[in-house]
């Protein structure tokens, strides 16, 4: 299939991805006003539809390797493209992410994905709302889930180097629940801009969780090292050419 072509599709998913964001968050605002668990049920559907309508119009499929959990934890997970948010999203039983408070004033997803209890911060302010989450577990106002967050805090591409934010380690002490690092490829098929988007097989590998109560510093070089090792190892699988990333110190 020539690029242009692709493209082409590319830019028929786009429209019809966004387009179909309005119209469910219009149909099911309702429910997701009445019961919050009505808002995470819709955006699960949406993550659903925006999938099939990826394997059938861009020719993009996905793959899960390892177990997604079932029970409370922390996602401590790589972040390429929008993508990766929607298909794990959709993949947990009670997802909860942290996520830039700049997010609430974007159309429809703002306003759902807060109802659903995705958590928004501001820059250097995370540590305040994480508190304020763990206060509403412990007195009943929010159930319980799977606390997903970037520890690099923003999309980056296969093979860049960014380091690990510190916030996670201070996280992870702070819940003492066990870490399940996920690694991807997405981004060899989903990039962070533009509209092109390639055909092929996006993996989601959901890797050995890392049990509480290790230190900060070897907590959070392990993640690192899990996190970043299998994710070029997908993208090396998925095609590309990619040097061995050095590990930064923490």
């Amino acid at each position: 299939m020539s690029y242009a072509l692709q493209w082409v599709r590319s830019l028929a998913f786009a429209i019809v991805m966004y387009l179909l964001m309005a119209v469910m968050g219009i149909l099911f605002l309702p429910y997701a006003m009445i019961d919050r668990d009505g808002a995470m049920k819709t955006c699960k559907m949406y993550a659903r539809a925006v999938i099939w309508l990826a394997g059938w119009m861009i020719g993009l499929r996905f793959e899960v390797r390892g177990s997604p959990p079932v029970t409370g934890c922390m996602i401590a997970a790589k972040h390429q493209s929008f993508m990766d948010v929607m298909f794990i999203y959709q993949l947990l039983p009670r997802p909860r992410f942290i996520m830039k408070r700049l997010l609430l004033y974007a159309p429809v997803l703002g306003w759902f994905a807060y109802r659903a209890g995705c958590i928004p911060v501001d820059r250097g302010k995370k540590g305040r709302a994480i508190k304020d989450m763990l206060a509403r577990v412990k007195a009943g106002d929010a159930a319980p889930g799977q606390l997903c967050i970037y520890p690099q805090g923003t999309r980056v591409a296969p093979g860049a180097v960014m380091p690990y934010k510190k916030g996670t380690a201070a996280l992870y002490a702070e819940l003492g629940q066990p870490v399940v690092p996920v690694a991807t490829n997405i981004g060899v098929f989903w990039p962070k801009r533009g509209i092109y988007r390639k055909p092929g097989t996006a993996v989601f590998a959901f890797l050995d969780p890392i049990p509480p109560g290790g230190s900060l510093r070897g907590f959070l070089r392990e993640l690192e090292e899990a996190i970043e090792t299998q994710s070029n190892a997908l993208a090396r699988e998925a095609g590309m050419t990619l040097p061995l990333p050095p590990v930064s110190e923490v």
